[in-house]
């Protein structure tokens, strides 16, 4: 996820349900135990830890790395992470003066071009490292004082480190580095595939977020009816092995399965499967190649290549409409299980297996209808153009969703392996260019005619 769209919370005293809810988050444990104790202060501790893990063996010329459109300099983004936590927690929060003076031409990505981050004169490794260390500090030091007692802005800045944390991730694999050191769980065992589709009953569904919720990004706001007929959805994303038959059965010659947008893109990146694949179902993980595994879900394709395959196996993409209501139900669930968190059992994230495992994984975490993995494993591309909701008012980081309305960009909905549990739910809205191919997104397909409408 890209440093222009960092998660934005809202703050205005209005926020239906915000402060209450998170202030019972703490229960006063910062006066009984001290800070530490605070589950908000060790969340900021475990991000700023994956954040170290995920970038700190490599070397100094890998953090400037090669000037490319769809990744930063390291060095610049780990200045760009300890920035966005000073300005909002210590300086927009409290009007504390900046820790360096003129940090901001160097760090604040709606001011600072994406090409010219690599000819900044950015702070050395060691200096930088420090300046996230200190400010790490500084901020968890304010925590719960005035003004802002329940933690608002300390959560943008944690949400906001998680998603960098996936950019990371995505990075290295972009850029063939070593896989990261991150600790691991017990290797998740082959499930296999989970073939067909589920039949998901019409109804009118509430889209997107209620007020109830501790606090929202704006592009969730809020909650508004949608009619939705009734459909059939895969129970799982679309895997190597299905995927692989699309390609071999010439998918990519053919422009009849293309978009006209689609071919063009095709045939401007000369696009023969999906990118990181190689001849003979081989594919680049990190800086080694492995044979596809048959029954993971296919990851790293684009918006073009999903419809382009949906077009070949006579299906198309849900709508986000759709796929709320096949994750959340009419009676909204938090997530696809129900209204507790998330947990390894139920759904493969926060980068603990690796990378992804098999669709059939994880029949723990089953949506009501039995679709399985909506939280998790892949992003899942939409048919939906990423668009306000009715009565959209930009949060205070107004950078994170308004600039993004007025350019082509579709949903995602669900989270990926690399995902932080603590991010999502079933009303969080990602979105990216359909060109977009080296994130960690696949495919669920739907059968039948799209009829959704706001009510």
């Amino acid at each position: 996820m890209r440093c222009q769209r960092s998660a934005v919370m809202r703050f205005p005293s209005r926020d239906p349900g915000g402060a209450g809810q998170i202030s019972a988050t703490r229960t006063g444990t910062q006066t009984m135990l001290g800070v530490e104790m605070d589950p908000l202060a060790a969340a900021l501790r475990d991000a700023r830890a994956r954040t170290l893990e995920l970038v700190i063996d490599l070397d100094d010329a890998r953090w400037m790395g090669p000037r490319l459109e769809i990744v930063n300099p390291i060095l610049w983004e780990l200045g760009h992470v300890a920035w966005f936590q000073e300005f909002w927690t210590l300086r927009h929060a409290r009007g504390r003066p900046p820790a360096i003076p003129g940090v901001d031409a160097l760090y604040d990505s709606a001011a600072v071009a994406h090409d010219t981050r690599w000819d900044l004169p950015l702070l050395a490794r060691p200096r930088v490292l420090r300046y996230l260390a200190e400010t790490l500090e500084r901020s968890l030091e304010a925590l719960g004082s005035a003004p802002d007692e329940t933690g608002y802005f300390h959560r943008l800045a944690l949400f906001h480190e998680d998603m960098h944390g996936e950019a990371f991730t995505y990075a290295r694999q972009t850029l063939a580095f070593p896989e990261p050191a991150i600790t691991r769980v017990a290797p998740e065992p082959r499930a296999g595939p989970l073939s067909g589709d589920v039949e998901v009953e019409g109804a009118r569904l509430l889209l997107g977020a209620k007020g109830e919720e501790p606090f929202v990004f704006d592009n969730e706001k809020w909650a508004h009816p949608v009619d939705v007929a009734s459909f059939r959805i895969a129970r799982a994303p679309v895997t190597n092995e299905e995927y692989a038959g699309f390609v071999e059965d010439g998918g990519y010659r053919d422009s009849r399965l293309w978009s006209k947008e689609g071919w063009r893109w095709r045939e401007s990146v000369q696009a023969r499967r999906p990118v990181y694949w190689q001849e003979g179902r081989v594919q680049r993980r990190y800086d080694s190649l492995q044979s596809l595994a048959p029954h993971e879900p296919v990851i790293h394709v684009c918006w073009y290549e999903a419809e382009a395959y949906c077009n070949w196996a006579g299906r198309r993409l849900p709508t986000e409409a759709e796929w709320e209501l096949a994750a959340a139900t009419p009676a909204k669930r938090r997530f696809p299980w129900g209204d507790s968190p998330p947990h390894a059992r139920r759904a493969n994230l926060d980068a603990h297996a690796g990378g992804p495992v098999d669709v059939a994984a994880h029949p723990e975490g089953d949506s009501a209808y039995g679709c399985r993995q909506m939280i998790g494993n892949v992003w899942e591309w939409t048919a939906t153009d990423f668009a306000p909701y009715p009565g959209f008012v930009a949060d205070p980081y107004k950078e994170y969703s308004q600039p993004w309305f007025s350019s082509p960009h579709k949903v995602l909905r669900g989270g990926c392996w690399a995902t932080r549990g603590r991010l999502l739910r079933n009303t969080w809205r990602n979105f990216y260019p359909p060109d977009r191919r080296d994130v960690l997104a696949g495919v669920r397909t739907c059968a039948g005619p799209v009829t959704a409408r706001r009510g």
